[in-house]
């Protein structure tokens, strides 16, 4: 499966921004599906996970009540919902997919290119 993430951009701490990954291959549906972050110098991070039907989410704790993950399986697209930004959310964003349909943290096989959120203080 190959994946496009777009939507990233510059927005002033406090504000609001939406991820999307479109997805193309393989059959989207059977897919969970996650996004992830890096930010210079650190390591890679799990922000938040989506099963294959859409009905279970998982989130870092560094996000929730600020994030929401969800999916159009019909567009093949997943989305990443970013409100109440701040400066440490500052990084690349990566979308990922899993194989397994579980859209658990540890279990993702395809990524895509990343695309940049920046919010300055």
């Amino acid at each position: 499966v190959q994946l496009q993430a777009s939507g990233g951009g510059l927005v002033q701490a406090g504000g609001s921004l939406r991820l999307s990954c479109a997805a193309s291959g393989r059959t989207f549906s059977n897919y969970g599906m996650g996004w992830f972050r890096q930010a210079p110098g650190k390591e890679r991070e799990f922000v938040a996970g989506i099963n294959w039907s859409g009905g279970l989410t998982y989130y870092a704790d560094f996000v929730k009540g600020r994030f929401i993950i969800s999916r159009d399986n019909a567009k093949n697209t997943v989305y990443l919902q970013m409100n109440s930004l701040k400066p440490e959310d500052t990084a690349v964003y990566y979308c990922a997919a899993d194989r397994t349909g579980r859209g658990t943290k540890v279990s993702f096989d395809y990524w895509g290119q990343g695309t940049q959120v920046t919010s300055p203080a």
